[in-house]
């Protein structure tokens, strides 16, 4: 083969490598995913919106049929109703309260508990995850008698005690800590230990850290769990009092006539606290998702 042929054959090919002006590839801006996720996204935005369009209205609005899209005006009616009921603040402080210390024990607790059955071997140790594991199939309603009985022994009936003490630490805290631990490399542990370092050191000072995905994880997950409970506070608690913030916007709806207004703001002013924790830790919350492994 001549030169002047090998030159020709690369010429060939390099034509043939440009696309003619006429047939150029259409490329998206984004993943064609978005095609898909965009409207899905919208679906779950839909009753958010209404939550909030609903909470402008008036009650006449709210309760006229066919029911209004849009409110004709700004009416702050609601949020008056809710903000100027000397209770309201109480019930929000105690929603916190009871949040805070459940996450607070969760990731405590939760730690302990994950390190202990992803590093330390003792006897019944697979038992006792398996069986740790079967009561996340028990659903509460067979539990929440038993549950207040015990706390009906400890005299902490009608007290924020009661909504604290049962979700101090799950079962599920625990499992996805220990899924966590387990896919860090133990060389960094046994690194600590040649340093003189104690178990708890270790796990304060070197596991702790690397594992923030994994408690951000829990603690959004436990503070969204319990500060939309409804079901056992209104088990627990009597007193006005000591009601939560879902428990206390449960009195805006009476018997012959409800403050759907009321209501929406209440709703409203509820789900604020929730989406700004997962803004938060939405990063952290999707690395702990990826990352977590479930091997056993």
């Amino acid at each position: 083969m001549t030169v002047q042929t090998v030159r020709s054959v690369t010429r060939r090919a390099a034509a043939t490598d440009v696309p003619a002006p006429g047939r150029r590839r259409f490329k998206l801006p984004f993943s064609p995913w978005h095609l898909l996720l965009a409207p899905l996204s919208l679906g779950f935005a839909v009753p958010l919106l209404w939550l909030v369009l609903s909470s402008f209205m008036s009650n006449s609005e709210i309760n006229r049929f066919p029911p209004a899209l849009f409110p004709h005006g700004l009416h702050l009616g609601g949020y008056r109703y809710v903000l100027g009921n000397a209770m309201f603040p109480r019930w929000f402080a105690n929603s916190l309260i009871v949040s805070a210390v459940a996450v607070l024990g969760n990731l405590v607790l939760g730690s302990l508990g994950g390190y202990a059955f992803a590093r330390m071997r003792f006897f019944g140790s697979r038992a006792l995850m398996g069986l740790m594991l079967a009561t996340m199939a028990v659903p509460f309603q067979l539990t929440m008698i038993p549950t207040f009985l015990v706390m009906k022994q400890f005299g902490l009936i009608d007290t924020l005690g009661a909504l604290i003490v049962p979700s101090l630490v799950t079962p599920f805290s625990v499992f996805l800590l220990r899924q966590f631990f387990q896919s860090l490399p133990r060389e960094l542990e046994e690194a600590a230990w040649i340093d003189g370092c104690s178990r708890l050191r270790v796990l304060v000072s070197v596991i702790l850290p690397l594992a923030r995905p994994a408690l951000s994880t829990v603690a959004v997950l436990t503070f969204l769990s319990t500060w939309n409970d409804l079901t056992w506070p209104l088990i627990a608690v009597n007193h006005d009092t000591q009601y939560t913030l879902q428990l206390g916007l449960t009195t805006f709806q009476g018997q012959h006539h409800t403050q759907w207004a009321a209501v929406m703001a209440g709703n409203v002013i509820t789900v604020l606290p929730v989406l700004l924790a997962f803004l938060l830790a939405q990063k952290a919350f999707i690395q702990s998702l990826t990352t977590t492994g479930l091997k056993g």
